[in-house]
């Protein structure tokens, strides 16, 4: 069995070792293939523009690709362009997987005013960057409908993790702004990520077709940034002034990962503050 890593970044890379560990062959499609791994198979593609040529076996397909930019412009090349690619390929090819998924966020939510959203909430995101990866996920499901590809969209909050460490940069060199407007963000850990995608994409009962990825706690953006200054011994970033440019964000909502959960999906990071003690500690062993 061949699973195939389309868009093989650092999500992708470690998803990719994951499966390797467990004794299956991978191949990861990027534009720079020789910076990956040994244990990992890399075939250059740019799926934001041609169509690649995949390993006849696969059996398992993982979309984990990201945009260069955060512009519309960026998002539809990658991710809208992506999947059609991979999809457009698995067809010429006349290959079917037994489960494609693919890595879209909580963006497709709009602003919910701190309620809660899971799978069942409606989409309709307000930034281009949601309105993007709904129309890539509806056209992963349009495509697989009626054939024995069985798709999975893989909603995931913030990713944070070794080299994604903005918040604590921030926090540390005195930057950090705590908004004046309490604010949840939804969180996780780049290690639990990779494992949610391995764990939905080879589980024995049949997956749903969309699932949120994140951790336990919602967290309001005050408080992460308090407890990041506690534990490097910092002083406590200042309040923004209400209605200022440091209070803008993404909105304020609270995703629940209870159907995750309902899988049997165990975190080894349930929380922020794990998290980012492990980071904080610099715990680089990759955790099974």
């Amino acid at each position: 069995m061949t699973v195939l890593i389309a868009g093989c970044g650092d999500l992708g890379t470690e998803v990719g070792l994951r499966f390797a560990a467990a004794g299956q062959d991978v191949v990861g499609l990027r534009r720079s293939p020789g910076k990956l791994p040994a244990e990992i198979r890399g075939l250059y593609a740019d799926l934001s523009t041609s169509v690649p040529e995949l390993p006849e076996d696969v059996d398992i397909v993982v979309v984990a690709i990201a945009a260069d930019a955060s512009t519309e412009e960026a998002y539809r090349a990658a991710y809208l362009n992506g999947v059609k690619n991979v999809l457009d390929a698995l067809e010429r090819q006349a290959i079917q997987p037994h489960r494609i998924l693919f890595v879209s966020s909580t963006a497709v939510y709009k602003d919910s005013g701190g309620a809660v959203v899971d799978e069942s909430t409606p989409t309709e995101p307000t930034r281009f960057s949601g309105k993007v990866l709904v129309e890539a996920e509806e056209l992963l499901f349009a495509r697989t409908q009626g054939t024995a590809i069985l798709p999975i969209s893989l909603r995931l909050g913030g990713i944070y993790g070794p080299g994604r460490t903005r918040l604590i940069d921030q926090v540390r060199s005195g930057k950090a702004v705590i908004p004046a407007q309490p604010r949840h963000t939804n969180r996780v850990h780049r290690d639990d990520a990779a494992a949610m995608i391995v764990h939905l994409t080879t589980m024995k009962a049949t997956p749903d077709s969309v699932y949120v990825g994140v951790d336990d706690l919602a967290a309001e953006m005050g408080d992460v940034m308090r407890f990041l200054a506690s534990e490097m011994g910092c002083p406590e970033p200042p309040t923004a002034a209400p209605d200022s440019a440091s209070d803008a964000g993404p909105g304020d909502k609270r995703c629940s990962n209870k159907r995750l959960r309902a899988t049997g999906f165990q975190f080894v990071f349930p929380t922020y503050q794990e998290g980012y003690r492990s980071l904080l500690a610099g715990d680089g062993v990759r955790h099974p």
